[in-house]
């Protein structure tokens, strides 16, 4: 379980910095579904740095457990509220917030067994 917990962190890690360090560069697809949901450069700019950190806590949580599970749950919350703001705009295009969200509970899930089982 341990090193199920280990893969999947680093992976949702390294994910999420990829997708962080796309809403300070701003390509012009992300733009795009920026503009979906109605999100300004400044609201781009919090939502990165909140991925970034998430990175930070899931990377730290190999060393202490409980960043990790944070940082997981929080990234549950984060889909959780993207699925919302494309529901609320009518964009149809949340493939990739269902998937990272889908790939964030597993991580706390696995996480979080990982320190309940011996």
């Amino acid at each position: 379980m341990q090193i199920a917990a280990l893969v999947l962190s680093v992976l949702l890690a390294v994910a999420m910095l990829h997708s962080g360090v796309m809403k300070f560069v701003r390509p012009a697809w992300l733009r795009q579904f920026a503009e979906a949901v109605h999100l300004t450069t400044s609201q781009l700019t919090v939502l990165g740095s909140l991925q970034i950190a998430a990175t930070i806590g899931l990377l730290l949580g190999i060393w202490f457990p409980p960043f990790a599970i944070a940082a997981a749950i929080g990234l549950v919350l984060y889909f959780t509220g993207a699925i919302f703001a494309h529901v609320r705009t009518g964009d149809r295009n949340m493939l990739g917030a269902t998937v990272f969200l889908t790939f964030s509970i597993a991580t706390s899930v696995v996480l979080f067994l990982n320190i309940r089982l011996p």
